[in-house]
């Protein structure tokens, strides 16, 4: 157990944890009683099915890099993480965390839980403090599903409004360019799953948390630097057509807004905690 995971509010007595069914942590006994494992194992047997089934879909899905799930897989795995709840992976809106009142330190950061990873594809789950942000970053080549599984989240995203300047974009990096916004508003768990591509559905998005949350994300293929994967980062500026430029491609009903690469700002960096939930099995 580590520090940062017990700052974050996500276990109540680390001296006592042992494991976590639904919302509750099963602690050390300290006398045998039959009856009451029966009834720890039986509960525990829902969550372990929801995200076993995630699990294997996911396997069969994700084909690599250069692939796109096809729009009846994407339907798949949307109605599987539609069903999907805190407790299939072992949260609650019971914790500390996620208590609306909880006090809130100054410059809290971001945590995230992996469950999975490999090179096809990735399970994670994002644990922002109320008020926390995560800036405007993109997902290059990849497919991303999120779903907010607690609290209240501000959701900005872009798509590219000309990729075939991506050329000029890799000489420049700092070059601003257009893209067009693709939500701009507040989610509130539960809420349906969301779906990124690799040039739609919102590639470039920013999360800012409204209340304490946590966010189930499957990426595929996951983020890879040495596969050309690096995530960037962003800060946008308003698009005004009667003071900017003319762009050919822009639709007088649609938003618009300037993105510039940025580094990553100093206070949205992300501490890794340990994922203490209901376990995959990869074997299966």
């Amino acid at each position: 157990m580590t520090m940062e995971a017990e700052a974050a509010g996500l276990v109540r007595n680390p001296g006592d944890v042992i494991g976590k069914v639904q919302d509750k942590i099963i602690r050390k006994k300290r006398c045998s009683n039959s009856s009451r494992r029966k009834v720890i194992i039986r509960r525990s047997l829902r969550p372990i099915l929801g995200l076993q089934q995630l699990f294997l879909s996911c396997q069969e899905v994700f084909k690599g890099p250069g692939t796109v799930p096809s729009p009846n897989d994407v339907q798949m795995l949307c109605h599987i993480l539609d069903q999907m709840t805190p407790q299939d992976v072992g949260l609650s809106s019971d914790l500390h965390f996620f208590k609306p009142n909880t006090d809130v330190k100054a410059h809290e950061r971001v945590a995230y839980a992996t469950i999975h990873q490999c090179k096809k594809f990735s399970l994670c789950i994002f644990f922002l403090p109320a008020n926390s942000v995560i800036p405007l970053h993109n997902h290059p080549g990849m497919t991303v599903f999120s779903k907010l599984l607690l609290g209240s989240m501000h959701i900005k995203s872009y798509d590219w409004l000309d990729n075939s300047s991506s050329d000029n974009h890799e000489s420049d990096p700092k070059l601003k360019r257009l893209a067009r916004l693709r939500a701009n508003r507040i989610f509130t768990a539960p809420c349906d799953t969301s779906v990124l591509y690799p040039t739609s559905g919102g590639n470039i998005h920013e999360f800012t948390a409204m209340t304490p949350c946590a966010v189930l994300d499957v990426l595929g293929p996951p983020y890879s630097k040495d596969d050309g994967r690096d995530c960037s980062y962003y800060k946008d500026s308003p698009y005004d057509a009667t003071l900017d430029v003319e762009v050919k491609e822009a639709k007088q009903d649609e938003c618009y807004g300037w993105l510039e690469e940025i580094d990553l700002p100093n206070d949205s960096e992300m501490d890794p905690i340990p994922y203490l939930g209901p376990q995959v099995s990869v074997a299966s």
